[in-house]
């Protein structure tokens, strides 16, 4: 179960680390990649036969009353915790060379406008991504937003006044440098060319909505008990709203259920009314009381959208989709996903209840592409 990340995580986050330190962790964390790296690739040429008689020293990981355990049984069964380890390097490799490059980006940048301008960088970041001061006003606004977010356990205003002043002068401080960024990588017409790592989710045979043909298809991995998987639904309308025909959403399942008890049996529902042609309007059933996802109370919604209520039942009394569903977390585990909601727009990764802005970003990215190759956009 994922959420938003708190003040202090963006906070951490958009703070500019020293250049020494930089440095130091990308050496220490490049040696861990490529180690990472070298046992990914090292593993996927340790492929042999598993019969006795022909295995290979060298492909044996064990014996065992001198049978052998072959190294290619042994990473198809270790399968799903290696697919992870592939996407956490492949994320983690993405991150560094993309902070890396943004980082000489910048530098290049500021160094053509002082060549132009004859001032010193420090000069042009004073100038042109200067934030402005923080009023009282938006610290009330900003504890107001903090009080309905964490109704329990929020210190009192003037206790963190400080605290929200720093953060907030912080995040307009970034947002400035970004503005003032995004006018020079104009002005210098700066190209970059690193991709974010794609990783393919099947869509076939799964309840979805809009086009085939759309260009953009998102994939939610998510689990109907979630408070976030709910909170997300009227962002997801609004994208729904804005792109039309443009995106197609994929929904599969996550059921989280070692804290959701009674998740499992809310996503059979969903597939048992997905035979009759209502997965979504289930789906939202159950999204909007998720205080009522009982057996009972499941039955009881099925009836209310004018289900066959004897076939509904008898779905999910004898557990008809529980293969499916495992099938589904499965494959959302080797994807990467270890919480709900969690979403795949063309491949890419987004984790937690993302705002509209975050999901609004990739999909504006990805119609500028299909648009830039000839596709609808």
């Amino acid at each position: 179960m994922n959420e938003a990340q708190s003040p202090a995580g963006e906070r951490s986050e958009r703070n500019q680390e020293t250049r020494s330190r930089r440095t130091l962790l990308l050496l220490v964390t490049g040696a861990l990649l490529l180690t990472f790296g070298w046992m990914l690739a090292g593993g996927a040429s340790l492929q042999a036969k598993t019969d006795p008689k022909t295995t290979a020293a060298t492909d044996k990981a064990a014996t065992v009353n001198g049978q052998p355990i072959s190294m290619s049984d042994l990473e198809a069964k270790a399968g799903e915790n290696l697919s992870q380890l592939q996407h956490q390097y492949e994320s983690k490799r993405f991150e560094i060379l993309s902070g890396t490059l943004t980082q000489m980006v910048e530098d290049r940048l500021l160094d053509l406008e002082a060549q132009a301008t004859h001032k010193t960088k420090d000069q042009l970041l004073a100038e042109n991504a200067k934030a402005p001061e923080i009023t009282p006003e938006e610290v009330d606004a900003f504890y107001t937003q903090l009080q309905q977010q964490r109704p329990q356990g929020l210190p009192p205003k003037d206790a963190i006044a400080d605290q929200i002043k720093t953060h907030l002068a912080e995040q307009k401080q970034t947002e400035a440098r970004t503005s003032y960024m995004t006018t020079l990588r104009a002005k210098y017409k700066v190209e970059t060319f690193v991709e974010e790592p794609r990783i393919q989710v099947a869509t076939e045979g799964h309840p979805a909505k809009g086009p085939a043909t759309a260009p953009v298809t998102i994939v939610e991995f998510s689990d109907f008990q979630c408070p976030f998987c709910s909170r997300v639904e009227p962002t997801l309308s609004q994208i729904e709203q804005k792109y039309g025909d443009k995106i197609r959403v994929v929904f599969r399942q996550f059921p989280l259920n070692s804290i959701h008890p009674m998740a499992q049996k809310a996503a059979e529902a969903s597939l048992c009314a997905n035979e009759q042609g209502k997965f979504w309007q289930m789906h939202d059933a159950m999204f909007g009381d998720q205080e009522k996802l009982q057996v009972a109370d499941l039955k009881a919604k099925a009836g209310k959208l004018g289900l066959d209520q004897a076939k509904f039942d008898q779905c999910l009394d004898t557990g008809k989709y529980v293969a499916r569903i495992e099938d589904d977390t499965k494959a959302g585990a080797a994807a990467g996903v270890s919480g709900t909601p969690a979403f795949f727009i063309n491949g890419r990764s987004l984790s937690g209840a993302q705002p509209y802005e975050a999901l609004a970003q990739v999909i504006d990215q990805e119609l500028a592409k299909a648009a830039a190759k000839g596709g609808k956009g």
